[in-house]
């Protein structure tokens, strides 16, 4: 391989953010020249439903002859990480869902959700949050769990996870290996997690497990150290929390992103060019950037040179690569442009605002399961 195609296999597996209503011609330049996997979207990117169909169209026409499609992804969980605003279905917090304690309700809303992300052009969500809110001091956390009990975190996540993907976007749980029992938020520095393995195979890890029997192809890593079992990295670059426990112990064989590598969680601690290599090394398959240009250029070059030098093997690149078309391909649907004159049909639909408001109610409509 010459370093225009080592670098075109590695940047399948990146996943990269922007500033604005769409991306600026240097940006379109570097998804197009290394073949990019995918986007992530976030408020600064949307006016509005219209807007935003013809703004993924056009990135899905940046798509080059590596895959058939980018992953357009966005954080939507409901409650407060919520990026689609009105006319967007407003959707409570995942806590209410918990509280409901219905799969069949949880499996509805996401089905539902799923419904409007793709009538926009939206495949993949970084949903849902499988983290067991152990502390009730963790603000970072918070609403955005299902509960305290692994076990009912582990039911609706598994039937979140079923209600996406019968609608045809991709979920991703996160954040392995559970942010439940956190106090520093990873956004300002690397929290410290005290738990042993046997107490994390007890709790945090139980609704991962039920998530990837549910058949969830992809997993985010948190930005924490698990100073008992790795004092040295945190899990987004530890080869025991990602290769030793979650590929080994758990049997995992999806695909690992890393939660977004421009959080002071590592850009305080390490070096843009020696966390992007250390991800990959350590278990890694794809990279999230959530915000600068700069920086996912400098990350793509570090990796590119670790494996002309030898330092990354290029198996590791190529199964990584191997393991993004293959998730696409079993997750995805065949691409059809966003249709921006249907929009009405799905965005804020009546029957949608109405589910809404019954799981703000905590009322399982007629017909569902308690």
């Amino acid at each position: 391989m010459n370093i225009n195609e080592i670098k075109r296999k590695i940047g399948q597996t990146f996943i990269v953010g922007f500033d604005g209503h769409e991306p600026t011609s240097s940006v379109k330049k570097f998804i197009t020249d290394n073949d990019v996997g995918g986007v992530i979207l976030f408020t600064r990117n949307i006016e509005s439903p219209a807007q935003l169909a013809n703004l993924n169209n056009e990135l899905q026409s940046l798509a080059t002859s590596g895959s058939d499609q980018l992953f357009i992804s966005i954080d939507m969980e409901g409650g407060r990480v919520a990026r689609l605003k009105a006319p967007f279905t407003q959707w409570p917090p995942m806590q209410i869902l918990g509280e409901i304690g219905s799969a069949s309700l949880g499996f509805k809303f996401a089905e539902t959700m799923a419904k409007e992300l793709l009538s926009v052009g939206i495949n993949l969500d970084y949903s849902p949050c499988v983290d067991v809110l152990t502390n009730d001091k963790n603000t970072v956390i918070g609403d955005r769990a299902f509960g305290i009990e692994p076990e009912i975190v582990s039911k609706m996540s598994s039937a979140l996870v079923r209600g996406f993907l019968k609608a045809g976007v991709m979920p991703c749980v996160k954040h392995f290996p559970g942010h439940g029992d956190t106090l520093v938020d990873s956004h300002d520095d690397i929290p410290v997690v005290h738990h042993d393995l046997d107490r994390l195979e007890k709790i945090e890890f139980i609704p991962f497990k039920k998530a990837f029997r549910a058949r969830c192809d992809l997993v985010m890593t948190a930005h924490l150290k698990l100073d008992k079992v790795d004092p040295i990295w945190p899990a987004t670059l530890s080869t025991k929390i990602l290769q030793d426990i979650l590929r080994g112990s758990l049997g995992y064989r999806g695909a690992i992103i890393t939660d977004d590598m421009e959080m002071k969680a590592i850009t305080k601690n390490y070096k843009v060019e020696e966390a992007a290599v250390q991800a990959i090394k350590a278990g890694c398959t794809m990279l999230l950037y959530c915000h600068t240009l700069e920086v996912y250029e400098r990350g793509l070059e570090a990796i590119t040179k670790a494996v002309v030098d030898g330092e990354i093997s290029k198996d590791i690149i190529e199964k990584n690569l191997e393991l993004v078309l293959k998730i696409k391909k079993d997750n995805l649907q065949p691409y059809k442009p966003a249709n921006v004159t249907e929009l009405t049909k799905a965005v804020g639909h009546p029957d949608h605002l109405k589910l809404a408001k019954q799981i703000a109610r905590k009322e399982v409509p007629p017909g569902l399961s308690t």
